[in-house]
């Protein structure tokens, strides 16, 4: 039992080292892509990929080789990592918290309003910035490309994603007549264009169609999120264990010496014992 902690954390550890070497490699692939959607994730990939190799290493090497200053940098940057984990996943359901689709009477799909979601998130989607990189996204995804042949049966029976609903059309309340009164229409009615390039691009239903995604994409890495809280949390109790086998072992067996020469084996004793014995008896 002395080792098992050690034997546990080190190959946990070589798991993650050897998993950590895709990540670095698909962020590494993503910088030379001219794609604006991947460059947009090679950052955190990237950031996330050396984390992991970092703490892999130095907890593998703590474990393995009884290093107590690794075990000590593995589990401050394992503590920092739960913590940023815990604080990413509170803040995360509370800025998710807001939005959905309401129901359009008559259609298949829901339509989204950009007012329903938190500020923060419509804070940084309304930054032109951010919203560039996501339109060129979008574009570049052609998701709009598939509702080009659709009939208006098929707007009536078809569902659509978010992204589909906000962005390739304009809402379903829109009127286009030249009789229609244009004042009291929404003003995403006035920024629709027929043009493949515009469509609802600029759209406040585009965006809120983008969070509604994002919303719905979280929930879904929250599931995941919340395993790894419990299993990083499950590690570093073992990495506490490991840790203090490292430190008992550079204490007790300083400079390499080996645990076995500590202990006094039973034929040395006895012989000990009997030279003394007779040493009484001489004198």
């Amino acid at each position: 039992m002395y080792r098992f902690s050690n034997t546990v954390i080190g190959f946990l550890n070589l798991l993650t080292l050897l998993a950590s070497i895709p990540i670095i490699g698909a962020g590494l692939w993503m910088a030379r892509s001219s794609t604006s959607c991947e460059n947009f994730l090679q950052t955190p990939l990237l950031v996330i990929g050396f984390i992991v190799l970092v703490i892999s290493l130095a907890g593998f090497i703590g474990a393995c080789f009884h290093v107590a200053c690794a075990l000590w940098f593995y589990l401050v940057i394992m503590l920092l990592l739960i913590a940023a984990l815990l604080g990413v996943t509170v803040f995360g359901f509370g800025v998710t918290s807001k939005g959905g689709g309401v129901e359009v009477p008559g259609r298949s799909y829901s339509e989204y309003h950009l007012m329903d979601y938190s500020p923060w998130l419509k804070k940084r989607i309304e930054n032109p910035k951010y919203w560039n990189t996501l339109r060129n996204c979008i574009l570049g995804s052609k998701t709009c490309d598939k509702l080009a042949s659709w009939t208006p049966l098929d707007y009536m029976q078809n569902d659509m994603s978010p992204i589909q609903s906000g962005c390739c059309k304009p809402p379903t309340a829109c009127t286009y007549n030249m009789d229609a009164v244009m004042l009291n229409q929404d003003s995403d009615c006035y920024k629709w264009n027929n043009a493949p390039t515009v469509l609802c691009y600029e759209c406040d239903s585009c965006k809120a169609g983008v969070l509604e995604n994002l919303r719905r994409n979280w929930h879904k890495l929250s599931v995941l999120i919340v395993t790894m809280l419990v299993l990083l949390i499950g590690i570093y109790s073992i990495g506490c264990c490991a840790f203090r086998n490292a430190r008992r072992a550079q204490t007790d067996y300083p400079y390499g010496e080996n645990r076995m020469t500590k202990v006094r084996p039973r034929w040395d004793y006895h012989w000990w014992r009997w030279l003394h014995d007779r040493k009484e008896q001489l004198y």
